[in-house]
């Protein structure tokens, strides 16, 4: 924890440099971040699992605590107040004693609604940032989640600090000894379920605990991009599987992806021909570089591979003019990652929230920004058999798609290889290569 320590003063003092910014700007007292409230299932006495605000997480990694308030005007040391109710039904987290602490002026709310003895006097002058309009309602905030302080914490989430980036490489060790697990339980022949509990084990949390739900798909279940019904029962016939699956650390996210072939067969051979084109990307990463044509140099490396592996005939250009590369490649190159799997700022071109839309060919693309350096982003392309898209061809196009290869392939399902990179000034780092999980 020493080295987070160190790194955190930095941090800490870049976000209140940044409020203070802002509200600068914006002619504000400052602004107040709640963790959010726990939501009741309807016609029921539970609560659905709690989630805190991107928000609050990215100030301090308290994760599961609800009703808890950062106040903040970059200039004096922040204030947390930290919900600890009296309460023998529940247990009560411990007031934090740990290497952030130092950093907040931390009082001890017990109810809930009597937040408003913390907080500052003159609410009108202050910007609430949080989920719950009508609790910043009641309590007379008359700025809630103004678009331009919005804006502006969300284009500059993007740059990360050594903190966060720090975070993000431990996210990634944790996760790697879950895939490295799944892998191992797939060869041994588990189930969907079973690899599930594989992987969560190993890595010590939760599914609630877990940035998202993971994808653990067998065979022609990879090829549904956000599966997750995980069956029970052992296929009859293993040949594929495709598990994209994270962990979290102090609430920053890791989101990896490996496919693997259970025999060495002509999908497996495409999952090896996709893993260079990954790394061929990755290369071309760095400072003034615009996502947008990373992902378009991608639809031209699929189009080569589907003429390489007979999968359609014709020339790389009509393959992506005709739209053939987006029915087996449907969704975007990747995204930003941080305290959210897909970060927030992705399609910012400037503090004011100027929207860069993504390409239309390519409207699932979650980033459009310009690479800089602190960047981190997640690059994963993948090759899919899925009918729906196939079938919505045009005519023409469906004639140059070779059927016998994608009967032959579509049992398998699909591809998809992921991993986290950092943009540096003079190199990438792939924080999931690195760590150890080469393939």
């Amino acid at each position: 924890m020493d080295q987070l320590a160190h790194l955190y003063h930095a941090h800490i003092t870049e976000l209140n440099r940044r409020v203070a910014d802002i509200c600068q700007r914006e002619n504000l007292a400052g602004i107040v971040i709640h963790s959010g409230q726990p939501h009741r299932q309807f016609l029921d006495d539970l609560n659905y699992p709690f989630k805190v605000s991107p928000q609050f997480k990215a100030w301090l990694p308290i994760l599961d605590t609800p009703n808890c308030w950062v106040i903040a005007n970059g200039q004096d040391k922040p204030t947390l107040v930290f919900y600890r109710p009296v309460d023998f039904w529940h247990k009560v987290n411990d007031v934090p004693q740990t290497f952030w602490t130092e950093h907040f002026n931390i009082q001890l709310l017990t109810k809930p609604d009597r937040i408003a003895d913390y907080l500052p006097k003159n609410m009108t002058a202050w910007a609430y940032i949080g989920e719950h309009l009508d609790v910043a309602d009641v309590l007379g905030f008359t700025a809630r989640n103004p678009d331009a302080v919005m804006n502006y914490l969300h284009y500059h989430r993007a740059d990360k600090t050594q903190y966060e980036l720090e975070c993000l490489r431990r996210a990634n060790q944790i996760a790697i000894k879950g895939h490295l697990a799944a892998k191992n339980a797939f060869y041994n022949g588990a189930s969907e379920f079973e690899i599930q509990q594989c992987y969560l084990l190993e890595i010590g949390q939760g599914e609630n605990d877990v940035p998202y739900g993971n994808i653990v798909a067998l065979n022609q279940n990879s090829a549904i991009l956000h599966y997750t019904a995980l069956e029970h029962t052992k296929p009859e016939q293993r040949l594929s599987f495709l598990i994209d699956a994270g962990a979290n650390f102090h609430g920053y996210a890791a989101d990896i992806t490996r496919t693997y072939a259970f025999e060495k067969n002509r999908f497996y051979q495409l999952i090896v021909a996709l893993n260079k084109v990954q790394l061929a990307i990755i290369e071309q990463m760095k400072p003034g570089v615009k996502y947008v044509d990373l992902h378009i140099a991608t639809h031209e490396h699929i189009g080569q591979l589907l003429v390489d592996f007979e999968l359609a005939t014709g020339t790389v250009e009509q393959l992506v003019a005709q739209g053939i590369t987006s029915a087996f490649f449907p969704h975007g190159l990747g995204h930003m990652l941080g305290v959210q799997v897909h970060d927030m700022g992705g399609y910012a071109h400037d503090e004011r929230g100027t929207h860069i839309a993504a390409p239309d060919a390519h409207p699932f693309l979650r980033c459009t920004r310009v690479l800089a350096a602190n960047q981190v982003l997640t690059v994963e392309p993948g090759i899919y058999i899925i009918d729906t898209l196939l079938e919505q061809l045009s005519p023409s196009a469906k004639q140059v798609i070779n059927w016998k290869t994608v009967d032959e392939l579509r049992p398998f399902g699909g591809i998809r290889i992921e991993d986290n990179v950092i943009v540096h000034q003079n190199r990438v780092e792939n924080m999931t290569r690195e760590f150890g999980l080469v393939d």
